[in-house]
């Protein structure tokens, strides 16, 4: 029998601010055997990640207490220990990744100095020479390219991945026994989420580490558990080995989170929803109609900033969209989807091309000629917490672009149709008088559609809507969706890197390289027999919910 690294006994954490308690942990118990990977899944806010950072006690204790529990790490109770052995056993025994690599490194310092700074902290007696050569090990170890050279970069010259890199050896660096990965690929492509996962189970395999691994990505817990906690409201409702939890899941919470990932929502599709292009829609003029689009940005050097070249975002592109069709728009960051996206929209110009809807040119309008077309095409932003105004009320921020537009006779009058779209996403028509701060994010994306919609457009453009959300809220998008093409014959753009939601969700799919499109067909084609490379590889890195071997 596997010995135990760590054991947790009845935990609580509680949360009280003055006013309200929050028991965000809820005796909650689990075991971690030596070398073994323990997924801790489940939704926003049901207390996944105040169990890791409970372990190694990185919580605001002027709020947070520990009523009963204990966390046992080599048979020693963390929650027993002082302040300065802690510290001993943080980072060194211990360490964490967090989801979020550019908050969580410093970007003044370069990552070799951050690197270094984490082992000397730990081990005093290491010279200067020899911290940066273990550094440059870490490096190497996290396969990343031109390791020594890496050393002198600063954060932001990075890529999400190799950020994500970076934080894995500054983890690894100390060769600690536990690892705790707090969603360290939620915001990372498939392909270089496979990377880093298969980076991870090497390291694992290769140093005997075990590690604390929390995701709501199903397809990544296949990968990479051996055993699975499902969390729900602070308390642990299921536990049991991968193999069992996926398969046989005894919850009725574990049914319904597996049931809502996008490829079991496949199977249960409405086909009424799955509306094939009626013989007019294949007759008519495509409602969107792009031509040899180019999106160049100048690359500027020297004193007097010539331009000695240009960063190609979105490279000779044509495509057509459909009435009615949900076209998916996927590829790697950086490949120009986002831009692509924005282009169409005029929000960002193009360098050259044309751009047409309902055989109107957009390209060369000025922003007045533009802007009775701005009711008829809409965006969604990815992060809706950015694109809502803090300072506005909910009403302020559906009202305002219906009085820009006309809508409406009266402010009365588009009280009610704000309330209305409302209802229709559904939240109530009260939630007006909210500010955006006093929602979730899945409810603040459901406010970014609303916005989108009451100017009853005609086009809509949704820029990775469902990245950041769990699979139970994405659900219910995915669906909200579907139903409004069903009901508006609405047109959407939908960019994208989950591949999931592509098969659920799209008509046709549109595969995006270096800012070139390199296939392009109905769903079913082109993600069940893909013809080019690129697409095989982006669609092989996909993790799924089938168990690894």
């Amino acid at each position: 029998m596997p010995a135990s690294l760590l054991a947790i006994s009845n935990l609580s954490t509680y949360l009280n601010n003055g006013t309200e308690l929050v028991k965000a942990v809820d005796g909650v118990s689990f075991t971690i055997n030596k070398g073994e990977t323990f997924c801790l899944v489940g939704e926003s806010g049901s207390g996944k990640s105040i169990t890791a950072l409970s372990v190694i006690r990185l919580l605001p204790y002027g709020i947070a207490s520990h009523p009963s529990g204990k966390i046992l790490f080599n048979h020693q109770d963390l929650l027993q220990v002082d302040e300065a052995s802690l510290r001993s056993i943080r980072g060194s025994q211990i360490a964490m990744i967090f989801q979020e690599p550019m908050t969580s490194l410093n970007p003044v310092f370069t990552i070799g100095d951050q690197i270094m700074e984490a082992l000397q902290l730990h081990h005093p007696e290491m010279t200067a020479e020899a911290a940066q050569e273990r550094a440059i090990q870490a490096l190497e170890q996290v396969q990343m390219p031109n390791s020594r050279a890496r050393m002198q970069d600063f954060p932001h010259q990075l890529s999400g991945g190799q950020r994500q890199r970076v934080m894995i050896a500054m983890a690894l660096a100390c060769e600690p026994e536990l690892l705790i990965a707090d969603e360290p690929t939620t915001a990372l492509d498939v392909t270089v989420q496979a990377e880093i996962l298969r980076l991870m189970r090497h390291l694992q395999t290769t140093t005997g580490m075990s590690m604390l691994f929390i995701t709501h990505d199903f397809g990544v817990v296949a990968q990479m558990a051996h055993q699975v906690g499902v969390m729900q409201r602070g308390k642990l409702v299921e536990v049991g080995l991968v193999e069992q939890v996926l398969n046989r899941p005894q919850h009725p919470y574990t049914h319904q989170l597996l049931e809502a990932v996008p490829e079991n929502l496949a199977r249960h599709k409405n086909p009424n929803l799955a509306k094939p292009l009626s013989e007019k829609h294949l007759i008519a003029e495509p409602l969107v109609q792009l031509r040899h689009v180019n999106v160049w940005f100048p690359i500027k050097k020297g004193v007097f900033r010539h331009v000695v070249d240009h960063n190609k975002a979105v490279d000779d592109v044509s495509l057509d969209i459909a009435k009615g069709q949900i076209v998916a728009l996927v590829g790697e960051s950086g490949c120009g989807k986002t831009t692509l996206g924005r282009a169409i929209l005029q929000l960002e110009k193009p360098t050259s091309g044309s751009i047409k809807l309902q055989g109107s040119e957009l390209v060369g309008l000025s922003a007045r000629e533009m802007r009775p077309w701005r009711a008829k095409m809409q965006m969604v932003f990815q992060d809706p917490q950015s694109s809502l105004n803090p300072r506005l009320l909910i009403e302020t921020t559906l009202t305002e672009p219906m009085k820009i537009h006309g809508i409406g006779r009266s402010h009365e009058e588009r009280l009610v149709l704000a309330g209305q779209a409302l209802e229709r996403m559904q939240l109530k028509p009260e939630h007006l008088w909210r500010y955006p701060h006093e929602f979730s994010g899945g409810q603040r994306q459901r406010i970014g559609l609303a916005r989108a919609l009451v100017l009853n457009p005609e086009f809509v453009v949704c820029d990775e809507i469902t990245s950041a959300l769990d699979v139970s809220v994405q659900a219910e998008i995915l669906q909200l969706l579907l139903d409004l093409r069903a009901e508006r014959d609405l047109t959407l753009l939908f960019i994208t890197h989950n591949i999931g939601v592509v098969e659920y969700l799209s008509d046709q799919t549109v595969v995006m390289y270096k800012g070139r499109i390199v296939e392009l067909g109905p769903t079913a084609a082109v993600c069940g027999s893909p013809q080019q490379d690129y697409t095989k590889k982006l669609l092989a890195a996909v993790p799924r919910l089938s168990l690894k071997l």
